[in-house]
C-alpha cells in the first residue's frame, strides 16, 4: 500500500500507455520535425497527431494549439505576448490576487513595462466576483487573466461568465487551466476564453511540455525569439517525445476522465469527512462544492503545516504544505491571505490531492495517520 501519494496537483505519475507512446521517439524515431527528409516528416506527423489530441481534449482547433515547455512558459507567453502585441494602444491588465506565481510574476514584469495591473480580491472561498471584473474594466484594458481553478485550495472560478464579460468589451481573456484540464471537462468555446494554459504533467503526461491554446485572431507576440518552429510564434526544436506523451495523456483523459473523476471525488470526500471527524479544530478551505474533485485543502489550528507534512512523510504519505512550486518559501500563502483565513490556520494548512491510483485503504490509513500526527504535534507544542 505504501507509499501513499497525495500530491497530484504538484505532479502526476506517468501513465503506462503514455510511456509506451513516447518510447519510440526516445529511441529510434529521433528525427527533427523541421527536417524535410523521411525521418523528420515522421516526427512531424507525430507532433501534429498530438496537436489534434490536445485540441480535442479542450474543444479547440488544432491550429490554435502551440506547444511550450510547460505551464510557466505558457502563462508568461499569454501575459507578455498580448501586452507586446498591443504596444502603446492599451496599458491596463486585470488579474486576481490568488493567481499562480507564473501569472503574478509575469504581471509584475508587465507593470515594470508601464502597464497598470489591477489585482481583484476574492471571497472567503477564493472566488472572484464577475461584477468586480466588469467594474475594473477601463478603455485601456488590454488583457484579463484569471485562473480556471486555484492550485492550492481547488476552488473553480466562474470563467464562462467572466469570459462573456471580456468578449462583450473586446478584451482578450486568458485562463490558466493547468489544474483543470484532464480532471474536469474543459471546453474552450463554452468558457469564452481566448488563451488557455495547459501542462502535460498534471494529467499523467511527461514533465517539461505544455501548451498555450490561442483562439485565432487574438493579438499575441512571440515570447521566445528563434527559428519560429511553431508557425512563427515560438522558436525552439520540438520536444517530440514530450509532445507525443502529451497527446497520449490527452487521449487517455478523454477516455477515462468521467469514471476517474467520480471515483476520486468519492475518495476525496471520504478523506475530508474522516479527518474532520477525527481531528478537532480542522477546517476545509476553499469552496465546499465548487472545487476540483481531487482537492482537499485542510487547515489545522496549532500545527505547523510543513512539520505535519514531514511527519506524514515518515509514515509514507506524500502531501504538500501549499503549492509545491513554492516549497521552502517562508512567506504565508498569498492565496489563503487573500481569502482572509486566520493566520493560525494558514500556518497549519496542508493540501491533499488525489489521483487515479489511490484506494480506500490508502485514504483510511491517511486519516488515521493525520489524526495521530496532529495530536502528537499539538501535545509537543503545548509542552514547550
Amino acid at each position: 500500500m505504501l507509499p501513499v501519494y497525495l500530491d497530484h496537483s504538484a505532479t502526476t505519475p506517468l501513465a503506462p500507455e503514455v510511456l509506451q507512446a513516447m518510447l519510440p521517439y526516445l529511441q529510434h524515431a529521433f528525427g527533427n520535425p523541421s527536417a524535410i527528409y523521411t525521418a523528420g516528416q515522421e516526427a512531424r506527423e507525430a507532433v501534429e497527431r498530438a496537436r489534434e489530441q490536445v485540441a480535442q481534449l479542450v474543444n479547440a482547433d488544432p491550429d490554435d494549439v502551440y506547444f511550450t515547455s510547460g505551464g510557466t512558459e505558457s502563462d508568461n507567453w499569454a501575459v507578455k505576448g498580448v501586452v507586446r502585441a498591443w504596444g502603446s494602444r492599451r496599458s491596463h491588465l486585470i488579474t486576481t490576487s490568488i493567481e499562480h506565481h507564473a501569472v503574478l510574476e509575469a504581471c509584475e514584469a508587465v507593470r515594470e513595462m508601464g502597464w497598470e495591473v489591477t489585482l481583484l480580491p476574492v471571497d472567503r472561498y477564493g472566488i472572484v466576483d464577475p461584477d468586480e471584473v466588469r467594474r475594473a474594466i477601463t478603455p485601456r484594458t488590454g488583457l484579463i487573466s484569471i485562473m480556471h481553478a486555484n492550485n492550492e485550495v481547488g476552488t473553480i472560478e466562474p470563467i464562462a461568465e467572466i469570459g462573456a464579460i471580456a468578449r462583450e468589451h473586446g478584451i482578450p481573456f486568458h485562463t490558466d487551466a493547468v489544474q483543470t484540464v484532464g480532471r474536469i471537462p474543459v471546453d474552450m468555446q463554452a468558457l469564452n476564453v481566448d488563451l488557455l494554459t495547459i501542462s502535460a504533467h498534471k494529467l499523467y503526461g511527461p514533465k517539461g511540455v505544455g501548451a498555450l491554446v490561442v483562439r485565432r485572431g487574438t493579438p499575441l507576440r512571440p515570447l521566445l525569439d528563434g527559428g519560429g518552429q511553431e508557425r512563427g510564434r515560438r522558436g525552439g526544436t520540438y520536444n517530440v517525445p514530450g509532445i507525443v506523451g502529451f497527446g497520449a495523456a490527452a487521449e487517455r483523459a478523454l477516455l477515462h476522465m468521467a469514471e476517474e473523476t467520480e471515483r476520486i471525488r468519492a475518495l476525496r470526500d471520504r478523506l475530508v469527512q474522516g479527518i474532520l471527524e477525527r481531528v478537532p479544530d480542522a477546517v476545509l478551505t476553499g469552496h465546499p462544492t465548487q472545487r476540483l474533485p481531487n482537492n482537499a485543502h485542510l487547515a489545522f489550528a496549532d500545527v505547523e503545516g510543513e512539520t505535519l507534512v514531514l511527519s506524514l512523510d515518515a509514515a509514507g504519505i506524500y502531501c504538500s504544505a501549499g503549492a509545491a512550486c513554492s516549497s521552502g518559501d517562508t512567506e504565508p500563502s498569498h492565496v489563503l491571505v487573500a481569502m482572509g483565513i486566520e493566520p493560525r490556520l494558514i500556518e497549519g494548512s496542508v493540501r491533499f490531492t488525489l489521483g487515479k491510483d489511490n484506494t480506500e485503504e490508502q485514504i483510511d490509513y491517511t486519516v488515521e495517520q493525520v489524526a495521530k500526527a496532529v495530536q502528537k504535534l499539538r501535545s509537543l507544542r503545548v509542552s514547550r
